[in-house]
């Protein structure tokens, strides 16, 4: 704020003195307001901010204004939302993936047991030792989840030494009258067979206690079954 000097403080003063006793309030008013608004600047102060830190940055701070220490806060902020973004990005096509090849896939596991559950319940023999294929639950092994469809099923894979793959599972199947467990061993030809790929029983079988072994499907009965086990010799598939 600029100074009023004593010179001209005491000129204005003498001639608030001068004028009629009635106007002297209004001039002295206006005069305490012209000495207080010298100086003064036309926009007012700009509030202060809050520094800028990883934790409490919503962008509304432009880069420029932003201190050396603000922009590594910043960078550090969009540097951690770009690395979550991309963690979230890797587990979804993760889970994605798996499942895909366990449930989705034509060659999931739960395609090949859900196919060998409804063999088992629309076969006779089966339904007679089980009880109404209606009632019949298959689920996978024992453990402490009381709800049987959360159960895992236990299932392995392999290839042998002719490139062929091995799909074996086994689960349990109860009904009304008995329960009992399942056998699956399916084989995928390798591509130059005319499976086209495709699994091809090996055997499919139910057992419950104290009644003979089932067979449900069984490639070594079959003669010309292209899962039966062959031996391999000059090159030539042998029986």
């Amino acid at each position: 704020m600029l100074s009023v000097s004593p010179v001209m403080a005491a000129l204005r003063h003498t001639a608030i003195l001068k004028c009629p006793a009635t106007l002297r309030p209004i001039l002295a008013a206006r005069l305490y307001a012209t000495q207080t608004g010298l100086g003064t600047t036309s926009g007012a102060p700009r509030p202060r901010r809050k520094t800028v830190t990883p934790f409490n940055d919503d962008g509304r701070v432009a880069w420029g204004e932003l201190s050396a220490g603000e922009k590594a806060a910043r960078t550090t902020q969009q540097t951690f939302n770009f690395s979550f973004i991309l963690l979230g990005a890797v587990l979804t096509s993760g889970v994605a993936y798996v499942m895909y090849t366990e449930v989705f896939s034509l060659d999931s596991k739960t395609v090949h047991f859900n196919k060998a559950v409804n063999q088992v319940k629309k076969d006779t023999r089966c339904t007679d030792l089980l009880g109404d294929s209606k009632k019949i639950t298959a689920f996978g092994e024992p453990t402490w989840n009381k709800w049987a469809r959360a159960r895992p099923i236990a299932s392995t894979t392999r290839k042998d030494q002719y490139g062929r793959e091995h799909l074996i599972m086994h689960f349990n199947v109860e009904g009304p009258l008995n329960k009992g467990v399942v056998n699956l061993h399916k084989i995928k030809l390798s591509a130059e067979s005319d499976s086209r790929g495709e699994y091809v029983y090996k055997y499919l079988t139910l057992d419950v206690k104290g009644h003979q072994r089932i067979y449900l499907e069984n490639a070594d009965a079959t003669l010309d079954s292209t899962a039966k086990s062959k031996t391999k010799l000059f090159g030539i598939s042998w029986r």
